[in-house]
Order: C-alpha cells, then structure tokens, then sequence
C-alpha cells in the first residue's frame, strides 16, 4: 500500500503541495493532461527548480491570463490565501459540476469533490448560511481550483492509498483577503483544524492556506509522527518567498506499507437515547453524515429501569470529530456523548467502469493481498441507469454484476 506523509515543518499551501508531489516522482506532462480535462482554458501551469535557505524545491506556478486573475499568484508567506478582486464567484454546485464534467479518474475526483465539500462546510459555518449560498471567492479562483484538482491527480499519478500528515503550523499576525484583514488563521482555516494538532514555529504571516488546510484534513487519515514504511521517495514543494531563517518548503515522504488490506484511524462517538423521537434521531444520522461522519446509526437497547432506547454512534475521522459530537449535543436530547479511538481495518478499494446495455456502470472492488475478494456495483450509477432507462434497479445491477464477471 503506498502512503504519502507531508512534514509541514514550514507550513503549507495547496501550489506547494503540488509541487512536492512532482518532485516526489508524479509524472508532470500526465498531470497537466488531467488538468486540461478541466477547461480552464484561462490558466496554464508551470514548474520551476528553486532554492529556499539553501535547500532545493520545486515550485508550482497558475499562470492566468487577464480574463482571469492576475498572473503568477503571489502569496502572504508565501503560499497563497489569495485576493483575487476580480476572479469569478463560484458557488460550491459550480466547482463540482466543473469536476463531474472533466472525467478524471474516479478516485481523484472523489478526493477533489470531497475537499471542496468540506471547504464549504468551513465557510458556511464561518458566515452563518447554507452551504449552498457560499461563494468561494479566494479558493473558488482558478488557480486554487488547479491547485486542490491537481494535488488530487498527484495523488492518483503515484498511486498514494493514505495520506498522512505531521502537525501543522498555522502563523501568526493579520492576513489580507476579500473581507479585509483577518487574524492568521483566517476563521475558514481555524474552522478546518478543530481536532488537529498544531506544531508552534514562530512565523510571521499565514503559513497554512485554506486550500492546503481542506486538503489535509479531509484526506489525512491521522496528525502526526510518520508511519513505519519503507521509503521510495521524497519531494519538496517551494513556496514563493525565501526567507534565510526557514526553508520555505514542504516535504512529502512516499512510500509503502506493508499491510494485506487498508486502515485508518477513527473515533467512534456514541449516546443512549431512551426520550428521542425517532423523526429527531433520523435528522440526527442525517446531520452526521452530512458534516463528515464515514457513517452513523441508532441500535435498540434497554437502559435503566428497562427503559427502550437506543444508542446513536457515529463514526468519523479525528479532525471530524469536534463537529460531530456538536451534532449530537444539538440534535439530540442526550446530556453526554461517549468518545473513543480506534483503528478500522479495510479492503483496498478502487473503482472499475463495466459498459452495460444500459450505460457505464462503476463497480466498487475490493482487495485483499492484491486478490479481489468482493466487487459490488455502485448503487447510485445503477438508479440513475435505471431512471434514464426505465428499468428496475435490480435489472441493472444484474446487469452490472454480469459484465464484471465477464471482465474478470
């Protein structure tokens, strides 16, 4: 299993994350065929070999022409929360319709979409409105759409099944962006970390980006000290100023694991409700899953003085957390919520594309010592077949379950 851990010893931006990504071995010209796939005809990318307090890095440019933003995105430490006055407002619908549409490989725009989501949730929270109402103004500009797609095609290119990444340092003093000056962490960045370990470093300035921040927490499955694993290579993402004291670089660590499936690290939160309706506790489950949980569900039990209830658990990654145990203390009616950590064991997952009379079908497969041990169509791509055809699911999903059998 190959894992990517990003030591963010000067922080980081999403450009700089790209960059350490290549120079860790992603093949250049096949990411920037993927990122053509997005139509950002505006924008074209670039990378140059630098130096910053004597080490060398590769930095990532979006150079944009002036239909778009300015050129050659500068960036406060300088990474990049930027203050494009003039860049499009995107909503967060836009950006994934703009993803859904450029067919990138399935895992890569899963990761993109999901970051984005999660970007939304921080902003919405930040100014109090539906996630449907936010407009991204400096991550919803081109060149930080470039960067999150293609730190997630980076990702793909070398095959990166875990990210880990070591506690990050956020900077300190004011930042200037679209609502003004605001204190570093800027409140969508303070938002993204709840439930993640900072490193203190003195430095001046925004030293982790929103863009770099939503990457992070929504893809690291843990804040910390490296894995154990066998290294097979290492990059350095530059970000744009040289500063003599620090090495304005970002370091990924690739490697492998020796694992025979997948795993991460979760916290699993949990209530006993014997005085909750079961219209609350179904709005609950929904909340959960909605602000991050990788699942949630109620079980029947008997409390004290053989009182029916039931026990709302959840379980989601450790940065999710805080937001989670929120849910429950505002959804519910319980007065304390259990908290645990643990490790959950999984197949290796990937996506495969089987063609069906009634369309393409996206089959779910998962491995175990490189063997597949189970494949099950995606239910989704199935209703919606199913809908387009006027077919039952279940046609479908025979359908589906027949052609990957022809295919393996």
């Amino acid at each position: 299993m190959n894992v990517a851990y990003f030591d963010c010893f000067a922080g980081a931006g999403g450009d700089m994350i790209v960059a350490a990504l290549l120079d860790a071995g992603a093949d250049e010209d096949a990411c920037r065929a993927e990122l053509a796939k997005l139509g950002l005809d505006e924008c074209a990318v670039r990378t140059e070999r630098v130096r910053r307090a004597g080490l060398g890095g590769l930095q990532f440019h979006v150079d944009v022409s002036e239909s778009g933003v300015p050129q050659d995105h500068e960036h406060p430490h300088e990474h990049e929360h930027h203050d494009h006055a003039h860049a499009p407002r995107r909503r967060l619908a836009d950006i994934l319709d703009l993803i859904d549409r450029a067919s990138l490989a399935p895992r890569a725009a899963e990761r993109a979409r999901r970051i984005f989501t999660r970007l939304g949730r921080a902003e919405a929270k930040v100014h109090r409105i539906d996630i449907q109402e936010v407009h991204f103004h400096e991550v919803g500009a081109v060149d930080s759409i470039v960067d999150i797609v293609g730190a997630c095609i980076a990702l793909e290119l070398l095959g990166i099944d875990r990210v880990i990444c070591s506690g990050v340092p956020v900077g300190s003093g004011m930042v200037r962006c679209e609502h003004g000056l605001l204190p570093v962490p800027a409140p969508a960045v303070a938002e993204l970390l709840v439930g993640v370990p900072l490193r203190a470093i003195e430095i001046e300035g925004e030293a982790l980006t929103p863009t770099a921040a939503a990457i992070f927490t929504e893809l690291a499955e843990s804040f910390g000290p490296a894995p154990e694993m066998t290294v097979a290579s290492v990059g350095y993402g530059a970000g744009s100023r040289d500063t003599p004291h620090l090495s304005n670089l970002l370091r990924v660590i690739v490697g492998q694991v020796a694992q025979e499936g997948d795993a991460d690290e979760l916290v699993e939160l949990a209530a006993n409700l014997d005085d909750c309706t079961g219209e609350v506790l179904g709005q609950a489950i929904d909340k959960l899953l909605a602000c991050g949980c990788v699942d949630a569900w109620a079980a029947p039990a008997v409390m004290k003085k053989s009182r029916p209830a039931w026990v709302l658990s959840a379980l989601c990654r450790p940065a999710d957390a805080a937001a989670a145990e929120r849910v429950f203390f505002e959804e519910t009616t319980t007065f304390g919520v259990r908290r645990r950590s643990c490790r959950r064991g999984k197949l290796l997952r990937s996506f495969e594309t089987v063609e069906t009379v009634f369309g393409p079908i996206r089959i779910k497969v998962g491995r175990l010592d490189g063997r597949v041990v189970t494949a099950s169509p995606e239910f989704a791509d199935c209703r919606t077949a199913a809908d387009t055809h006027h077919a039952s699911v279940r046609e479908v999903l025979a359908a589906a379950s027949a052609a990957w059998r022809q295919k393996a």
